[in-house]
């Protein structure tokens, strides 16, 4: 019976140092790509968006659909607020689109746009709480109408006016915490009536 020799590889320090930093900035300059271009870690902070989202639900924030096309109507956007630093951040569903006129009369959304010449109200389950809000506002191109699901504890186009579409950061596209609320388009609501 023949025994075969073992093989041995022998690997230089200084190679196997290069390569291992070499492997941990492809994968620095990959999480930083991913972190800066695709998708972001945001924490909720207060109760404006409630019973949606509460205070310390975790979210990721694809940065990238809006690229490839406009924000929907109940899609829920993070966002810079007009006339706030660049690090502040709030978080609201959309409700009006360009071109569209929103009227809210005792905390009911109507909407009249091309389609809707006569106007629709908005079947919006997803709000905890209606407000005596008077608002009647024209939308203009590339500018959006967001409201926080609890209206009467949020500050949003009601108060400020409406969102400029570049200062959308992105959609809400995964809760990760709580973890019993995991889920893909966390909030996302696109069934609407027309009266």
């Amino acid at each position: 019976m023949e025994i075969e020799p073992k093989q041995v590889v022998i690997v230089e320090k200084g190679e196997s140092i290069w390569d291992l930093i070499r492997f941990a900035l492809v994968v620095l300059v990959i999480a930083l790509g991913v972190r800066f271009f695709i998708a972001q870690p945001f924490v909720v902070s207060g109760s404006s968006m409630v019973p949606t989202f509460a205070d310390k639900n975790y979210l990721i924030v694809d940065e990238i659909s809006y690229r490839f096309h406009s924000p929907q109507r109940g899609d829920v956007v993070v966002f810079h607020p007009p006339g706030q630093p660049k690090g502040i951040y709030y978080i609201k569903r959309v409700i009006g689109l360009p071109g569209e006129t929103i009227d809210i009369t005792a905390g009911k959304v109507t909407i009249t746009n091309k389609e809707h010449p006569d106007g629709f109200v908005l079947t919006e389950p997803y709000i905890s709480s209606l407000t005596n809000s008077q608002v009647n506002k024209v939308i203009g191109a590339d500018e959006y109408f967001v409201m926080g699901d609890n209206r009467p504890y949020s500050s949003d186009s009601r108060v400020w006016g409406v969102l400029p579409k570049a200062n959308i950061v992105g959609r809400a596209f995964v809760r990760l915490f709580p973890l019993k609320s995991i889920g893909l388009l966390p909030g996302a609501y696109h069934v609407y009536e027309a009266n």
